[in-house]
């Protein structure tokens, strides 16, 4: 009655059956929880890349930041060189210009010393010259000499007056 081949089909069927519902099992115990973590572990990579690329646009951020703030500082450091160099030359042309300055005034005042000091010495020498000439004068009348001997007389006291000076 039962045939061989009718047995292979219906054992064919039975293992068909038998795989569809382990293939149904499979998917709504073993595929779904799998299928589920691979989702997971997807998305975990895919925020991990993100983050990484968020993380890495930050530091070129950060470090483009940097970058500017270096050449900030090197311009800083540059203009403050620059204005201690000017600084610097301005106080050396003052100290020169003051060296100058009390040179001119010290001149001035030694030219005052030594007017003042020719001043003194002419006057000095007019005293001397009309003390002498007083002098001459009493001694020329105390002998009312000739003429030769006044003569001799001016030239011996302008002989003293010129040891004297």
């Amino acid at each position: 009655m039962f045939d061989l081949y009718d047995i292979e089909w219906v054992n064919a069927a039975y293992q068909l059956l038998a795989f569809f519902v382990l293939l149904l099992l499979l998917k709504k115990f073993a595929f779904g929880p799998i299928m589920d973590m691979m989702e997971k572990r997807e998305n975990h990579v895919a925020e991990q890349i993100s983050s990484a690329e968020k993380n890495r646009e930050e530091a070129e951020k950060y470090l483009e930041e940097q970058r500017e703030a270096i050449q900030q500082a090197r311009v800083e450091a540059k203009e403050i060189v620059e204005n201690s160099k000017k600084m610097s030359e301005q106080q050396a042309a003052e100290i020169v210009q003051n060296a100058r300055d009390e040179s001119a005034r010290m001149k001035e005042t030694a030219k005052q010393d030594i007017q003042n000091e020719k001043a003194q010495a002419i006057s000095a020498l007019r005293e001397q010259v009309s003390t002498l000439s007083v002098l001459v004068a009493s001694k020329v009348i105390e002998k009312e000499l000739d003429e030769q001997d006044q003569e001799k007389l001016i030239e011996d006291t302008l002989k003293e007056v010129g040891e004297d000076l």
